[in-house]
């Protein structure tokens, strides 16, 4: 099965010789979990992110950044893992766990990622009010899955991943605190609308990109560009 790692913190000014030891440690971290990793990568600066709301037909645009100081995401994976336990074992060996968090969710229908990163992929992070999103192939997220389907023929080429999400009642927040793991029921943070999917977008620039997320059938997209430095 499938797991959706959401790595969430606040943004930090590094100086050279912390950054590269980050580097390190998520060399490290990727020389022991890449069997397990089918997708993941760093996020560009909150600053350049992008909002659209309103769905397919009143598509609304908005630009970051996010409030100051806030915790964001600042990356993700995705995860191979026999079951939850395991998925959660390698979330909290992710580096950002140890001043941050990761969000982990199981996945409904993953699309394989179709290649690497290239710096022209971006991450829309698909929201919902809660009392919107759906328990899997019930009527109502069959509805919603129907809607996804004539998105994905339209946008083509330009998904290259992306899954749906399990209800937030199967989410997990881990974060690792002076060696010892703390593991809390859902998401990291409790707001008006939660995370229910994402797709990873290819688009050579900005605004075939946000184009192409306000195609997409949520209440909300975050936008947000690949670093392309996984190494993945």
């Amino acid at each position: 099965m499938q797991y959706f790692a959401l790595l969430i913190s606040h943004e930090r000014d590094l100086a050279p010789e912390e950054r590269a030891a980050e580097m390190r440690a998520y060399e490290r971290f990727h020389a022991k979990a890449r069997p397990a990793i089918r997708a993941g990568d760093a996020l560009a600066p909150a600053a350049t992110a992008v909002h659209v709301t309103g769905g397919p037909d009143a598509p609304v645009v908005t630009d970051g950044p996010f409030a100051e100081g806030a915790e964001v995401a600042c990356g993700y994976y995705v995860f191979e893992a026999e079951n939850l336990d395991e998925a959660l074992a390698f979330a909290r060996d992710i580096p950002v766990a140890k001043h941050g968090a990761v969000e982990v969710w199981p996945t409904v229908h993953a699309i394989e990622p179709a290649r690497k990163s290239s710096g022209d992929e971006w991450l829309a992070l698909l929201m919902e009010p809660p009392e919107t999103t759906h328990a899997p192939h019930t009527p109502e997220w069959n509805a919603v899955a129907e809607r996804h389907g004539e998105f994905a023929a339209a946008a083509g080429d330009h998904i290259v991943g992306g899954a749906a999400l399990h209800d937030r009642s199967t989410a997990t927040t881990v974060r690792v605190r002076d060696g010892e793991v703390v593991i809390t029921d859902g998401p990291y943070a409790e707001g008006a609308e939660v995370a229910n999917g994402f797709y990873v977008l290819n688009a050579s620039e900005r605004d075939e990109a946000v184009k192409v997320a306000s195609m997409i059938p949520a209440s909300t997209v975050q936008l947000r560009q690949l670093a392309g430095i996984s190494g993945l």
